[in-house]
C-alpha cells in the first residue's frame, strides 16, 4: 500500500486516495458527465496503477496527475480528461504566478490577485524592497499585535491571539487596510477614517492641510467640511482685500495629496463637504466638471430636509454667509436639486450627504454636532474624530445551503473585540485626534461578500427576499455587535462620553459610541477574494485598476457553480469578460442568468432600497455606489437621489459607466491573444499607451 505521498516542494505528507477521487468527480462534473460509476471506476484504476507503480517509492504529485490523465484517456473520457489537463494548466499557472511574486509556499491558499496586493502593498519589506514576510506572518503580526491589547484587562492574551488569526486566515474577518499594513509595525497608525475640521482663517486652514498631511502619510483617509469658511468675494477685514471661498482651496488640499502617498503604500483619498445652504454651493456643485479637477476628492453637498422639502415643493430656500449668520440671498431649491443631478449624471459628482438624520441618529451626539464623514461616506465623524474598521466576509458564513448563524455569530464578537483593541493599539497622528477618539470609542464592524453569500443561497439581490435577507443578517449582526460591546463595557469600563448619550437610556454600560457601518471593502474584499460590501456582483469577470495594476478577475461563485453544472469553459468565460454579463450568452441557462445578475443590470431602486435596509441596523452609515449603466437617465438620477432621501439614508453616491475616462473598475475592451487576456491601453490607466497582458 502507498502510504506518502511527494509534494510540489519536497515535503513527503500522507497518501489520501479519497483527494483522486475528488478531482476526477470534478473533472467529470466539468464537463457535463454525471456517471458515477464509470467516475469511481477511473478512480479505483488510478489508485491501483500508482500502488502497482511506486510498489516501495514514494510518487510525485505529478506523477500521480499523469496517471490521472492516462487513465482517462485509456477510458475513452477524452472530454473529461481535457478539463483535468485544463484545470492542471490552470494551477501551474497560478503556482508560477506566485513563483513570480515570491510567494511559494502560499499555505493560506489565496488568490492570485490576493498574492499581488499583498506584496505590492501590504506584506512588509526591508530596506532594499525585499518581501521579509509572507501572508501567514501578516496575519500573525496583526493578531499578535492587537491581541497584546488584552493584558491590560488581565485576559487571555494567547487564546485571543489565535481567536483573531484565525478569522483572518480563514478570510472570515478582515480590519481596514491600516491595520493590516501598520499593526505591530513602528508607524503603529491603525485607523481608516478622520474627520478634520476646517475654520474661517489663514492660520487654522493651513493647519487642517498640515494634518492631512500627516493622516494621509500614517495610512489615514480624511474628509473635511468647508462649510465655515466665508464665499469668495466677502470681505477680509486683516487684509482689506477679498476671500477666495472654499473651492479654491480645496485646490490646495487637493494638490498637496497629489503629492503625499499614504504610507507610500496608498492614494490619498478626501472627501469635501459643503451645505447645501452655502452661498459657494453652485462652484462646488460644479467643482469637478472637468475631468483632472479635485481627482483626489469625493464631494458631497451637505444636504438638509429644509432644503428637500423645498425642493419637493419649488420653493426657495436662504444662502448663509457662515461669517455674518445672514442670508445673502434666495435661490430656487429644484434648480440648485437639478444641477447636483446633472453633475452626477455627467461625472459621478457631486453625492449627498443628509446632514439632518445624520446627527438625529448619532449616538453620542451631545458630544457635538457632524459635518462631513470620511471619504467613502461609510462614517459621519466630529471634527478630529477617527475611526477603524473592519468587515465580516459573508460568502464564508454559510453551512449546508444556509446562514450558520453560530458562526456569525462567534465571528461578530470577535470583530467587535478585535475593533474595541484597535483603538488601545493605535498611535494616533494627532493628540486632539487620540483625545476625541478614545472618548468616543468609535468602531464600524460591517460585512463583505453579502452578494455572493445572496448567489451561494441561490436569492437573486434585485428580489423581495434579497431585501429580507439583508434586514435579517444586519439585524443579527447588530445585536451580536451590541451585546459584546455591552460585555466589554462592563469588563473594561464604557466610552468615557456614555453619560448622556443615547446608550445611557436603554443600558447601564457601553464600550463603544458606535458599533457598526457598512464599508466599500475595496482592497481587503479583494484579499477575500470576494465582493465588495454589499454591492451587487459588477461583473462575473472584469479588470481591476488598482494603483496602475491591471487584475482581470472572475467572480468565484459563478466559476464554482459553472462548473458544477458543466458550464465552464475557456470560450464562455473570454466572451463574459468581454461585457461582465450573462444577459446575452445563449449556452447559459434562465436560472443561472437571473442569479447571477450583475451590478449594471440592476434597477436603481433595487440599488437604494438595499441600502436603505442596511442602514436600518447601522449606527454609522452605509458606504454603497448605485452603479448605473452608461445609458441611465439624469430622472433616473433624480429619483434615485429622491428615494435615498425618503428611505433615511444618510447619504447616497451614483455612478453612472463610462461618465469617467479613467475609471477603476473595467468590463470591456478585452480580446483573446496567445498570452492570455488583453485589455486595450484606454482600459490601463494610460490612454494612448501601451496594452497590457492581464
Amino acid at each position: 500500500m502507498i502510504e506518502h505521498i511527494r509534494k510540489r516542494d519536497g515535503r513527503i505528507v500522507a497518501f489520501e486516495p479519497e483527494k483522486i477521487t475528488l478531482a476526477i468527480n470534478k473533472a467529470f462534473l466539468a464537463e457535463g458527465e454525471k456517471d458515477t460509476d464509470l467516475a469511481g471506476k477511473v478512480s479505483s484504476e488510478v489508485v491501483e496503477t500508482i500502488e502497482d507503480k511506486f510498489r516501495g517509492s514514494i510518487p510525485g504529485v505529478e506523477d500521480v496527475q499523469d496517471i490521472v490523465e492516462e487513465i482517462l484517456i485509456r477510458n475513452g473520457c477524452t472530454g473529461v480528461a481535457r478539463a483535468y489537463i485544463l484545470y492542471r494548466q490552470e494551477r501551474t499557472q497560478v503556482r508560477q504566478t506566485k513563483k513570480l511574486l515570491r510567494v511559494e509556499r502560499d499555505e493560506l491558499k489565496l488568490s492570485v490577485n490576493a498574492i499581488r496586493i499583498l506584496e505590492r502593498r501590504y506584506l512588509l519589506k526591508d530596506l532594499q524592497g525585499k518581501i521579509t514576510e509572507t501572508p501567514a506572518d501578516m496575519f500573525r503580526r496583526v493578531a499578535r499585535a492587537i491581541a497584546s491589547i488584552d493584558q491590560r484587562y488581565g485576559e487571555d492574551v494567547k487564546r485571543t491571539e489565535e481567536d483573531f488569526y484565525r478569522i483572518m486566515s480563514k478570510l472570515e474577518f478582515l480590519p481596514n487596510s491600516p491595520t493590516l499594513m501598520n499593526a505591530g509595525t513602528e508607524p503603529g497608525q491603525l485607523s481608516a477614517c478622520f474627520v478634520l475640521p476646517v475654520e474661517d482663517s489663514l492660520r487654522d486652514i493651513f493647519a487642517a492641510l498640515t494634518n492631512m498631511a500627516l493622516i494621509h502619510q500614517s495610512g489615514g483617509g480624511t474628509g473635511f467640511s468647508f462649510s465655515r469658511l466665508r464665499p469668495a468675494g466677502d470681505m477680509v477685514r486683516s487684509t482689506m482685500g477679498v476671500a477666495s471661498g472654499p473651492v479654491s482651496f480645496m485646490g490646495i488640499f487637493d494638490k498637496a495629496t497629489e503629492v503625499i502617498k499614504q504610507g507610500g503604500k496608498r492614494r490619498g483619498a478626501n472627501m469635501g463637504v459643503l451645505r447645501v445652504d452655502h452661498p459657494d454651493i453652485i462652484e462646488f456643485i460644479t467643482s469637478k466638471e472637468n475631468e483632472g479637477s479635485l481627482d483626489n476628492f469625493n464631494i458631497s453637498v451637505g444636504i438638509t430636509d429644509r432644503f428637500m422639502e423645498a425642493a419637493e415643493k419649488d420653493m426657495e430656500y436662504d444662502l448663509i454667509n457662515p461669517r455674518t449668520g445672514k442670508s445673502t440671498g434666495k435661490v430656487r431649491a429644484k434648480e440648485v436639486f437639478d444641477l447636483i443631478v446633472t453633475m452626477a449624471w455627467r461625472t459621478g459628482d457631486p453625492g449627498l450627504i443628509f446632514l439632518d438624520e445624520i446627527n438625529q441618529r448619532h449616538p453620542a451626539s451631545h458630544a457635538g454636532v457632524i459635518e462631513s464623514t470620511n471619504p467613502c461616506g461609510e462614517i459621519p465623524l466630529l471634527p478630529f474624530e477617527s475611526c477603524n474598521l473592519g468587515s465580516i466576509n459573508l460568502s464564508r458564513m454559510i453551512k449546508n445551503g444556509d446562514i450558520d448563524w453560530e458562526k456569525l455569530g462567534e465571528t461578530t464578537r470577535l470583530g467587535v473585540h478585535f475593533l474595541d483593541n484597535v483603538i488601545d493599539a493605535n498611535r494616533y497622528p494627532l493628540e486632539k485626534t487620540e483625545n476625541i477618539s478614545r472618548n468616543n470609542r468609535k468602531i464600524g464592524l460591517g460585512v463583505m461578500g453579502f452578494a455572493e453569500m445572496l448567489a451561494i443561497l441561490q436569492i437573486p439581490y434585485d428580489s423581495e427576499e434579497a431585501i429580507r435577507t439583508a434586514k435579517r443578517v444586519m439585524q443579527f449582526i447588530r445585536e451580536e455587535s451590541v451585546k459584546r460591546s455591552v460585555e466589554l463595557g462592563e469588563k473594561r469600563g464604557s466610552f468615557p462620553n456614555f453619560t448622556g448619550s443615547m446608550w445611557e437610556k436603554e443600558y447601564h454600560s457601553m464600550r463603544n459610541a458606535t458599533i457598526n457601518t457598512v464599508a466599500p471593502t475595496g482592497t481587503i474584499s479583494m484579499i477575500a477574494n470576494t465582493s465588495s460590501g454589499i454591492e451587487p456582483i459588477f461583473a462575473l469577470s472584469f479588470v481591476r485598476n488598482v494603483m496602475g495594476t491591471q487584475l482581470l478577475e472572475v467572480n468565484p461563485v459563478f466559476k464554482r457553480m459553472a462548473k458544477d453544472r458543466g458550464l465552464y469553459n475557456t470560450d464562455i468565460m473570454i466572451e463574459i469578460a468581454r461585457t461582465g454579463t450573462l444577459k446575452d450568452i445563449v449556452d447559459i441557462p434562465a436560472d443561472i442568468k437571473r442569479l447571477f445578475v450583475t451590478s449594471l443590470d440592476i434597477e436603481p431602486q433595487w440599488h437604494v432600497r438595499m441600502q436603505a435596509a442596511f442602514q436600518k441596523y447601522v449606527d454609522n452609515a452605509v458606504a454603497k455606489t448605485v452603479n448605473l449603466p452608461a445609458g441611465a437617465t439624469m430622472d433616473d438620477i433624480r429619483e434615485i437621489y429622491m428615494m435615498a432621501y425618503k428611505l433615511k439614508c444618510k447619504g447616497i453616491t451614483v455612478y453612472r459607466y463610462g461618465s469617467k475616462n479613467r475609471q477603476v473598475l473595467v468590463i470591456e475592451g478585452l480580446r483573446k491573444e496567445e498570452e492570455g487576456l488583453v485589455a486595450g491601453p484606454e482600459y490601463c490607466g494610460e490612454p494612448g499607451g501601451r496594452e497590457c497582458a492581464l
